[in-house]
């Protein structure tokens, strides 16, 4: 499902580049629930966004979904991030002048799958049922990002990546997303979470830390995997 060969990516000039990304090299197949662990300038989000098309190494090469990306043209790339890969951002990305049902609705149709749950359904299995005609400056912070899962999960696109995809909630509503975003695992869809709680990875079937840029550690969680349930943090 995504596949990486010797990824660098470099910021800077040519002469004392730093690398936010450095030599990595790593493959996961589909049915995988992997999160992503480091400290902040770790390499987490370059990583993320290369994955979902987003930015492109300085070099190695990128298989996203069976497809190379690594010299793909920008309306490649886009194609590849509205059908194959969906994103729970950190910072929301909503769309202001859009309310909750309409801001998944979106998500949906630029994905171009209408064979899943209707907008409505997703929201209501986030616990927004009842602000479906809200605008995002109406509603808290915790409730502007299970609109974001919910447009994720709306769009059925065979990569799920999300940031910190619990950061903004209360304990109770990131198990219930935690659990959402694991019950999405399966043939042909894979979920990767990055967070900087390492608590969360014991949910995982994967976990990859990264420090300055490189895989330090690539397996099971520490322990074995944990049902979500059990997630204290």
């Amino acid at each position: 499902m995504i596949e990486l060969t010797g990824v660098t990516k470099a910021y800077g000039e040519a002469e004392n580049p730093v690398k936010a990304l450095d030599d990595v090299t790593l493959v996961i197949p589909d049915g995988q629930f992997v999160v992503v662990l480091g400290p902040s300038g770790s390499g987490k989000t370059t990583f993320l966004n290369i994955i979902g098309a987003l930015d492109t190494p300085t070099s190695g090469t990128v298989s996203v979904a069976g497809t190379d990306i690594t010299g793909a043209s920008r309306r490649e790339l886009a194609a590849i991030r509205r059908t194959s890969v969906c994103f729970v951002f950190q910072s929301f990305n909503l769309f202001p002048g859009l309310t909750a049902l309409e801001n998944v609705q979106f998500g949906i149709d630029a994905s171009g799958r209408h064979t899943g749950p209707p907008a409505h359904e997703v929201l209501e299995s986030v616990g927004l049922g009842g602000r479906l005609n809200q605008f995002p400056h109406q509603l808290s912070g915790g409730e502007q990002q299970r609109i974001a899962v919910a447009r994720a999960l709306a769009t059925g696109n065979p990569i799920l990546l999300a940031d910190e995809p619990t950061g903004e909630l209360d304990f109770q509503t990131g198990v219930r997303i935690l659990q959402l975003l694991r019950d999405q695992v399966g043939p042909g869809r894979v979920v990767l979470v990055v967070t900087h709680n390492r608590e969360i990875a014991r949910c995982a079937d994967r976990v990859i830390e990264l420090s300055g840029g490189r895989i330090v550690r690539d397996g099971e969680p520490e322990g074995g995997r944990a049902n979500v349930a059990d997630l204290f943090w």
